[in-house]
């Protein structure tokens, strides 16, 4: 019998199973003008959510969007700080044009 990575079409697959994490949730007061609470019910009966699921989402999103950059500017602080030379390059009038 032949081995499956001897097969030369054969597929692995991997199953995981994902298991959700219930979390507790507590009550923030919000206060917004009608035009904005009327619009963002719109905007959230559009999605199929409710407007607390719309708020939710939207600020998760806004966290996740300041951790990445947090993140980024952290990798783009240790590069600089570990980079060589630091300063102005010096380069003569020759260099740059071909005369």
């Amino acid at each position: 019998m032949a081995r499956q990575d001897e097969t030369p079409n054969s597929v692995d697959i991997t199953c995981s199973t994902l298991y959700s994490v219930v979390m507790a949730k507590r009550n923030l007061t919000i206060q917004l003008d009608d035009a904005t609470i009327r619009h963002a019910k719109i905007v959230a009966a559009h999605r199929g959510m409710s407007l607390s699921g719309l708020v939710a989402q939207q600020l998760n999103e806004l966290a996740e969007a300041d951790e990445r950059y947090e993140r980024a500017r952290a990798v783009a602080l240790e590069a600089l700080a570990g980079a060589s030379g630091g300063g102005t390059p010096i380069w003569h009038r020759e260099e740059l044009y071909d005369r």
